[in-house]
């Protein structure tokens, strides 16, 4: 019955083809045979869709190896290497991407030919984190002045696309300062703030509206959205994402918020309507994660899907997907501008998918949800001082990708002390809603690390949308700050408490290969690696050069089971370490809870502590609400040989949708880069890549040959680093 449906929409098709056709992928009509991927997401709608067929379902199984780019090595030796996140652009045939320290380059994209390498940290102190992929904007239709812009630590620069070199009229010398206008205190010093960017933003006309990623403790800075303006560099906008007085939602705060509470950011790209001038994206959690008492209220603009005049920066409408979170349920990816068939007519549409495993279709003019939506009662006993929203929405279509709560049911049977194990963790916490507030008890629930997750969606012009979802069940449990603080015999601890402990937990045993164990760190890394660890950032880790390099010392030596009485005699009271203080209106904000990391909860092998599929690729289709198909998305190798295939895998980097009838996805454990047919989910083509290709693909046309490239990071989980870019293509 479901493939009669998709059938039934061929007809449809070429008319949402033609609707979304202005945002698609374009063709150079300077070099005839050339298909550019010129946009993160394959053009300002985040379709990835292309209407490549070259490559397509009968000749798939002959696609090979076109050309590799070795990342890695442009970085040189030292240090470990970070992972590679980023989705490349191709402009004019050139592929512009970073490599895993952020370093700039240019190659040839039909060949991997190396034009030119911009090192952003240069006699600079480096200040790594993820970055997703970089933008191109040029001076009107084939214009001399051609720009790559692009983020690295918390610095926006503008290069020459033709030459590498820094457009010095853009900032000072091309680079803006992206902590800048951020603060309400005037005085505060912005070396203490952390602000980077992971995903990149978009460019309408001559206007660079861009999102940021803060810290999710108490010194998080606050995630407004800002416009530059991409000549110059001047900020020409600013949209309080935590409302100042005088402006629509700051009733749903306290008064002083806005003066100590983060967050709220858009972290994870953002889309634009042309035609419409108007920007679409998504918000994330307010800082704290997990504990919001001292936000009381429905904490307009986090976790909000919002529609801003993308000239003007004002605000057309909001739709949001979590009331006063205390989950960590950010908006994880962008959004995705889509037309389909609703009651007989074409709308334009918005579909957002969250990390909770929904996908929210709202009607792009007035932000109304095309498919019903219900707000029901939800647990409201928290913490104390807590005071948790009393109603939370539940979408009815499109079903959940992913699973809601943990129940019994769920638990692994790969093993029976598999699943003793996990029965036995199940029966001493809480579960069973996916809205019960935090505890001191502790709660398994899942939503962290997806369903969605930073790698986005893709979306056919006939509305069918093909989402990857993660499967994992996260077991969280808050500490009480002014008890922790009590049990601190040394200002070392106390900066770990504030600094590490919610990625690492209060007894630094990690949580696997995503925040690896610091008991026997002196064991791999000496101090001085910790120390450079700590300012430059490494994967998934932020740079900690905003707290003082006195404190960074008194931390390493903590680490490094070191620390002596001389070193304790020092002021705690100090921004960074938490401790028993009255609450005050100011910036950072010191939290009376805190959780006990970013956790997975997994059985003594390792593997997921549910049943599986652990990892699924979907299509949906957003005409109906309805599903195409569901299917697994990669395994374990040594499981398969076993007699347990089919798994899936946790998975991070997005698909990719081609008219030849295909959808390309890496993303998995296994580190492979699979071709779906995007009717019916089957596997067509795979490819062993030497390393996890964390990342989404594009794909594009160069002289009349259509290529599809991944970049090859690994790193991510535990995984070995790779730090390639591949390019497959047809004999």
């Amino acid at each position: 019955m479901k493939h009669i449906i998709y059938l039934g929409l061929i007809g449809v098709g070429g008319l949402l083809f033609a609707a979304i056709r202005p945002n698609q992928i374009i063709s150079n009509i300077d070099q005839p045979g050339n298909t550019d991927w010129v946009n993160y997401g394959g053009n300002k709608a985040g379709n990835r869709y292309s209407p490549l067929t070259q490559i397509n379902l009968d000749n798939v199984k002959n696609l090979q190896v076109a050309w590799t780019y070795n990342a890695a090595k442009i970085d040189g030796e030292g240090g470990r290497q970070p992972e590679i996140q980023c989705q490349p652009i191709v402009v004019n045939g050139i592929l512009y991407g970073t490599t895993p320290k952020l370093k700039l380059f240019a190659v040839k994209a039909n060949t991997g030919e190396q034009l030119w390498v911009f090192d952003p940290f240069k006699d600079k102190t480096a200040r790594f984190n993820p970055n997703r992929g970089v933008m191109y904007w040029e001076e009107g239709n084939g214009g001399v002045d051609k720009r790559i812009l692009f983020t690295a630590g918390p610095t926006l620069f503008a290069i020459n696309a033709l030459t590498g070199e820094p457009v010095t009229q853009f900032g000072k010398n091309g680079e803006v300062d992206l902590r800048e206008g951020l603060l309400t205190d005037p005085n505060y010093d912005l070396k203490k703030v952390s602000v980077t960017v992971t995903s990149p933003g978009v460019i309408h006309k001559d206007l660079l509206v861009l999102g940021c990623t803060v810290s999710e403790y108490g010194d998080a800075a606050p995630g407004h959205v800002r416009a530059f303006d991409v000549r110059t560099g001047k900020m020409r906008w600013i949209f309080h994402t935590i409302p100042q007085p005088g402006e629509a939602g700051y009733e749903t705060w306290p008064k002083d918020a806005y003066k100590k509470i983060g967050g709220a950011n858009n972290w994870a790209g953002m889309v634009l309507d042309e035609k419409r001038g108007m920007v679409y994206l998504g918000t994330g959690s307010p800082a704290v994660d997990f504990y919001g008492g001292s936000r009381a209220g429905q904490n307009l603009y986090a976790d909000c899907i919002l529609a801003l005049n993308a000239e003007t920066g004002k605000l057309k409408w909001y739709y949001q997907t979590v009331h006063h979170d205390l989950w960590d349920r950010d908006l994880p990816c962008q959004p995705n501008l889509v037309t389909v068939k609703h009651n007989g007519k074409l709308v334009d549409a918005v579909a957002q998918s969250t990390k909770d495993g929904l996908v929210y279709v709202l009607d792009r003019d007035t932000g109304t949800s095309l498919f019903p939506v219900e707000e029901r009662a939800v647990p409201t006993t928290g913490l104390p001082g807590e005071q948790p929203w009393p109603k939370q929405r539940f979408p009815l279509k499109p079903a959940p990708f992913a699973r809601q709560v943990f129940t019994e049911a769920d638990i692994t049977d790969r093993t029976p002390e598999a699943h003793a194990f996990v029965k036995e963790r199940f029966l001493k916490t809480r579960a069973g809603n996916k809205f019960m507030p935090p505890s001191l008890e502790g709660t398994l629930f899942f939503g962290i690390g997806g369903g969605a997750e930073w790698g986005g969606n893709a979306a056919a012009p006939d509305g069918i949308l093909y989402q990857n979802s993660n499967e994992m069940v996260w077991d969280v449990k808050m500490m009480d700050m002014a008890a922790r603080t009590a049990e601190l015999a040394s200002k070392g601890k106390s900066l770990y408490q504030a600094n590490c402990a919610a990625c690492h937990g209060a007894d630094r045993k990690g949580s696997g290969d995503a925040y690896p164990s610091l008991v026997d760190i002196g064991k791999r890394l000496t101090g001085q690696d910790i120390q450079a660890i700590l300012k430059t950032g490494r994967g998934r880790m932020p740079s900690f050069e905003h707290i003082s390099e006195q404190d960074r010392s008194t931390l390493v030596r903590f680490l490094l089971n070191t620390e002596t009485k001389a070193s304790n005699t020092d002021d705690h009271h100090n921004a960074s370490a938490p401790v028993a203080v009255a609450e005050k209106p100011v910036f950072p904000y010191i939290p009376p809870y805190i959780n006990n990391g970013w956790t997975r909860f997994v059985d003594p092998d390792g593997y997921p502590a549910v049943k599986p599929p652990w990892g699924t690729l979907n299509a949906i289709n957003l005409n109906t609400g309805e599903y195409l198909w569901k299917v697994p998305l990669g395994e374990f190798p040594e499981l398969t040989k076993k007699g347990i295939a089919l798994t899936g895998t946790e998975n991070y980097g997005g698909p990719i949708v081609t008219a030849g009838g295909l959808v390309f996805i890496a993303a998995t454990y296994d580190e492979r880069i699979r071709a779906f047919d995007r009717k019916t989910g089957k596997v067509v083509w795979e490819y062993q890549l030497p390393a996890g290709g964390f990342a989404t693909p594009i794909t594009y046309q160069v002289n009349g040959k259509q290529y599809v490239a991944v970049a090859v990071g690994g790193v991510k989980n535990g995984h070995k680093p790779g730090g390639y870019y591949f390019a497959f293509a047809l004999p």
